[in-house]
């Protein structure tokens, strides 16, 4: 597939209001692109949601603004720079519109010549570019991302470059999130594409590829499709088409490949999706809980599951009987930074599994510490021994996903907590674990757990299944009655005197959406932080840098700090219409993706005068 087709297809769909013309024209997409290749089809996918690389997976890009604009100046010619390209994303507001904006193709350099100019580009290169980019390391990693990028951006016609340099960015804004990809596979692959789909992806089609048709009538792919899904396609309406959703949407959380989920949806239809399971080495959305108190919880459920609420670093711990692997909450591999964990879960497992764990760290005489110390060592790239000996690690694991090639995800949290015992001969890994009926009970064990320096408990629905990334009524945090937020830096402003060239004051923001997060600001937060700290987080900051103005700098939204208030109050001086009142930063919050963010509808009802 062009590149060029995939972009000005992609264009319309952002230009497109409505919700369901926008599911159709992305099901033209996929049909368009899995009519090609599988390798085409889960590719364009990805490019869809903003990204290279599956969900699951820890590799990035590592290109931020700074490079970007740089490569877009270059590609536009010799009187550009990066202060010029700055000034038109401060114009045009982002960075696609700004890069749509130069004659970029009409450019030629010697890294664009060795790059075959004379071929357009497809969906195919800009995958292996920018993979290539990914892998670049080493000295002079930089310059080779950049020359890489270049030479795209090169040959980008304006529609190409607008959408490769949100890519890049992973900033695809087109109003497509997890939503509409689900209903797009489901509308192509699952339910019988409409004529207007095949007839609009015949119009695309080159010469040479074989003809668009539905699924069913594919010649070139071996597809097996159950007599049930035969019945679903000939009946839309049919009862079976109801579990299609359910059936796609279980796929993608146990195996966070949008790109895979698609490609079996073509070839083998909901049947092949049924089969989808996890698999060790692939790491999942952790399921999330919310904030209520016990009467909440004992109201709701019949009983009560009552946890340690820990104040560490959540880990989902994969092991095949014999090596272990270990991811962050943002499927990060930290297992290079954790030997002891590593070692603790290799003494103990022998089985293949999945587990759902926590990381704390503790002093000498085992007391929990900060988590600011937990992530010192999540985030320890060289001398991780003598690291290990200044930070000890604890880990509690409180809950199995898989084990022995058996998913557990559908079993009842008292199932999965049997199984964790079975797991574990010893309890000196598990996670404190009751089950109660009465508002006492939780109080003692709150008390308890906050005295032995722990955050609070945690109070589950013991009957509850595991939902990945699902921030439902099943989990509560139940926690001492100082509120904090988990919010995202927007911008800063730079320090005065001796903190000159730190950041010294940070411009907080709330998300408006859960699928392609959009953030509103709440207010400036300048306490909290050590000079460190302050040191750690601006170099942090700094290749997230969208422009300056003086003393204001407007950054990427790509760090999660976690703000401590007195109040929320309404507020006209920020967008978002609320400002926090005595805000201070209370940590870094390195294990959240932006998207983890708390949303505006949350602070909207813990607002003071609500």
């Amino acid at each position: 597939m062009k590149f060029e087709d995939f972009a000005e297809h992609v264009i319309t769909i952002e230009a497109e209001p409505a919700d369901l013309e926008t599911v159709s024209l992305v099901s033209e997409l996929f049909i368009r692109a899995g009519n090609e290749s599988e390798e085409t089809l889960s590719t364009v996918v990805r490019f869809v949601k903003g990204t290279v690389f599956p969900a699951w997976s820890s590799q990035t890009l590592d290109v931020g603004p700074a490079l970007l604009h740089e490569t877009i100046a270059q590609a536009a010619g010799p009187n550009i720079d990066s202060a010029d390209v700055e000034n038109r994303l401060a114009d045009y507001g982002e960075i696609g519109a700004v890069a749509a904006s130069y004659d970029l193709s009409g450019q030629r350099g010697l890294s664009a010549f060795t790059t075959s100019t004379s071929d357009p580009l497809t969906i195919t290169r800009v995958n292996d570019t920018l993979r290539a980019v990914a892998s670049a390391s080493g000295d002079g990693s930089e310059s080779r991302r950049r020359d890489l990028l270049f030479g795209l951006f090169s040959k980008a016609s304006s529609s190409e470059a607008r959408i490769l340099a949100r890519l890049t960015l992973g900033e695809m804004r087109i109003g497509v999130g997890t939503g509409t990809v689900r209903d797009a596979i489901i509308s192509g692959f699952i339910q019988p594409p409409t004529d207007n789909d095949i007839e609009s992806a015949k119009t695309h089609e080159d010469a040479q590829s074989a003809p668009v048709a539905s699924q069913s009538q594919t010649d070139n792919t071996d597809v097996s499709i159950s007599e049930d899904e035969q019945t679903e396609r000939s009946n839309p309406d049919s009862s079976a088409n109801s579990d299609s959703a359910a059936v796609v949407e279980r796929a993608l959380q146990v195996s966070n490949d949008y790109g895979m989920v698609a490609t079996v949806a073509r070839n083998q239809g909901r049947a092949g999706l049924a089969d989808i399971s996890l698999e060790v080495g692939r790491p999942i959305q952790a399921m999330l809980a919310q904030a209520a108190d016990s009467v909440d919880a004992v109201d709701t459920w019949d009983a009560v599951a009552v946890e340690t609420k820990f104040d560490g670093a959540r880990v989902q711990i994969h092991t095949d009987g014999e090596s272990v692997s270990l991811y962050s909450r943002n499927m990060e591999n930290v297992t290079d930074p954790l030997p002891e964990i590593v070692e603790f879960i290799s003494q103990r497992v022998t089985v293949p599994a999945i587990l759902d764990a926590e990381v704390v760290a503790v002093s000498d005489d085992g007391n929990p510490l900060a988590f600011q110390e937990v992530l010192r060592r999540f985030r320890r790239k060289y001398d991780i021994d003598a690291m290990r000996d200044s930070v000890s690690l604890n880990v509690y694991v409180f809950d199995c996903l898989h084990v022995d090639d058996t998913d557990l995800l559908d079993m009842s949290l008292r199932q999965r907590r049997d199984k964790l015992r079975g797991l574990f001969k010893t309890t000196d890994a598990l996670s404190p674990f009751q089950i109660t009926t009465e508002t006492d009970v939780i109080a003692q064990a709150r008390t308890q757990a906050l005295s032995n320096g722990h955050e609070g408990v945690m109070l589950k629905d013991p009957d509850s299944t595991y939902n990945p990334g699902s921030r439902g009524q099943h989990w509560l945090k139940h926690k001492p009655d100082v509120e904090t937020l988990d919010l995202v830096v927007t911008g800063a402003e730079w320090g005065e005197g001796r903190r000159a060239n730190v950041f010294g004051t940070f411009v907080v923001s709330a998300r408006t959406t859960a699928d392609e997060p959009q953030f509103e600001p709440l207010g400036k937060v300048a306490t909290g932080l050590t000079d460190d700290q302050l040191d750690a987080l601006t170099e942090q900051l700094r290749p997230h840098v969208r422009s300056e103005d003086g003393q204001t700098v407007m950054i990427e939204p790509a760090i999660v700090v976690e703000v401590g208030y007195e109040a929320i109050q309404r507020s006209p001086t920020y967008t978002s219409g609320f400002a926090l009142r005595f805000p201070r930063v209370v940590g870094i919050r390195h294990d959240k993706a932006v998207s983890d963010a708390d949303s505006l509808s949350r602070v909207r009802r813990l607002t003071t005068d609500e």
